[in-house]
């Protein structure tokens, strides 16, 4: 069985405060992005993960695809299964690609061994994975707050707006960008921005509290974000912790730029 996870864009991002237990919580909206990986699980004699595309950190075997089935191994008698991960979704981009693979590994096996999971049953399990990991149960847009696992239906429509994705050649960690973070309650909070304030007025209230100190240290994103501006977009922002940068135009444009990984008409 195949699946296509998606990756997401923030509609902007306040870090409010850091919490006891060492996260921060969060304002921000999730929007998702049709760039996707492809994964697949079949039948195997052992548990294996194979890779393949763009190359992933780490060991294999900590990957959160393998980490999302023996999550469900605890709980239910699984068959053993082979995972192939085709992986075009950068990483350390902000777009929270190693997310949207664990919550597919966490639909997909619920869908090949029956297991009649419920949704909110399922980001129970993928908020164990991940702060982000809820969201991809999701198939719409959604507001994010706590460490981002609390998400919440938003009036908010860019169907028929057209989004250029940028990813330059940097790799931002996220420990790197909480570092340089100030934690403060923005006001308007997002949720009112995005449903109240014009798109045209978004970059004069929608923030993300990332950039201040990633641009400082990456100047070539905020040189990206800047350019997306020049070619007249109403909208620019980099994405959760970076290093992509994206922007909302009113109409489709051919942005002839190195490193953009996606562009295309929007639909929810």
């Amino acid at each position: 069985m195949i699946s296509f996870p998606p990756c997401k864009i923030n509609l902007g991002l306040n870090v409010i405060e850091k919490r006891s237990d060492g996260y921060h919580n969060l304002d921000t909206v999730f929007y998702p992005i049709p760039l996707t990986d492809v994964l697949e699980v079949l039948p195997a004699t052992t548990t294996q993960f194979f890779p393949s595309g763009t190359l992933i950190p780490g060991d294999a075997k900590d990957n959160l695809c393998l980490r999302a089935y023996e999550l469900l191994k605890k709980d239910f008698d699984l068959d053993l299964v082979a995972i192939h991960l085709h992986k075009v979704i950068p990483t350390g981009a902000g777009l929270g690609g190693g997310s949207a693979d664990a919550a597919h590994t966490l639909r997909l096996l619920n869908q090949v061994f029956e297991l009649s999971l419920s949704k909110t049953q399922l980001q129970g399990y993928a908020q164990q994975l991940g702060s982000d990991c809820a969201f991809f149960m999701e198939d719409e847009p959604m507001l994010g707050t706590g460490r981002g696992e609390i998400l919440s239906p938003i009036q908010l429509s860019l169907k028929g707006k057209y989004l250029v994705l940028l990813k330059p050649e940097i790799h931002v960690s996220t420990a790197e960008a909480y570092r340089g973070v100030k934690p403060m309650r923005s006001q308007p909070g997002v949720q009112e921005v995005i449903e109240q304030v014009p798109l045209t007025d978004w970059k004069k209230f929608l923030k993300n509290d990332f950039e201040p100190s990633v641009f400082a240290a990456h100047s070539v994103i905020k040189e990206y974000k800047e350019q997306l501006y020049a070619e007249g977009a109403v909208y620019a922002s980099m994405s959760g912790s970076g290093s992509s940068v994206f922007g909302i135009f009113d109409h489709a444009i051919d942005f002839d730029h190195p490193h953009t990984i996606w562009q295309g008409e929007l639909s929810l």
